[in-house]
């Protein structure tokens, strides 16, 4: 079983296993820190070619509308370190936490995003309905800033993956239109396959459920 445990701040030191992904046996036994450095993962999934655990990752807030950014990471070795609270989106070292530290000594987002969009759940395309240029993509939700002074945020993206299986080449939105103006309607929350290859969209402030098919 995986699990994220957020990091229980804004931003802090913590000397729990705040901050991390983890995983363990069904009876709660052989725990282990699989990533840390996270400030707070919700979506994760493996993809379908690699293997590899990617997940979905919401930056600190209180330092403006633009830094720093939310981020997709992807792990390729157990126990990598992603940077928070050293190090944010890679490159941005926090103004406290930061001093003395390399952003070369932590693991960058594959996919930096938005400051402030929130991404949640993410997931690969795994189906066949929709046009063979779907497949794995990756699909996240984001779901939307609450104290940018412009929103941000509220829709579901799509990413296309390198030829080898390592990084984002091209995303775009695949599902918008709950932001209007200023004005949002709903927030998008998590994403999922079903088996006949349509797609679930979860809005947790509409409260509803979305499906997605493809006619070509």
């Amino acid at each position: 079983m995986y699990l994220p445990v957020g990091a229980p701040c804004n931003v802090c030191e913590e000397e729990e296993i705040f901050g991390t992904l983890l995983n363990m046996n069904l009876d709660g036994s052989e725990l282990q820190i699989i990533a840390e450095g996270i400030r707070n993962t919700v979506g994760f999934d493996w993809h379908p070619q690699s293997g590899e655990l990617w997940f979905s990752d919401n930056g600190r807030d209180m330092l403006g509308d633009d830094v720093p950014a939310c981020e997709i990471n992807r792990i390729t070795a157990v126990g990598q370190h992603f940077g928070f609270p050293y190090i944010h989106q890679g490159d941005l070292p926090d103004p406290n936490f930061g001093r003395g530290r390399n952003p070369a000594d932590f693991t960058p987002p594959v996919l930096k995003l938005g400051a402030h969009v929130a991404p949640l759940g993410i997931a690969f395309y795994r189906g066949e309905l929709f046009s063979p240029a779907y497949g794995n993509t990756l699909f996240w939700a984001e779901h939307g800033s609450w104290n940018r002074s412009r929103k941000s945020g509220y829709r579901v993206m799509m990413g296309r993956i390198s030829g080898d299986n390592a990084s984002i080449v091209e995303n775009a939105p695949f599902v918008e239109g709950w932001l209007q103006g200023q004005r949002n309607w709903g927030r998008p929350v998590d994403v999922l396959n079903m088996p006949d290859g349509s797609v679930l969209i979860s809005d947790d402030m509409a409260n509803v459920i979305y499906r997605v098919t493809y006619d070509g």
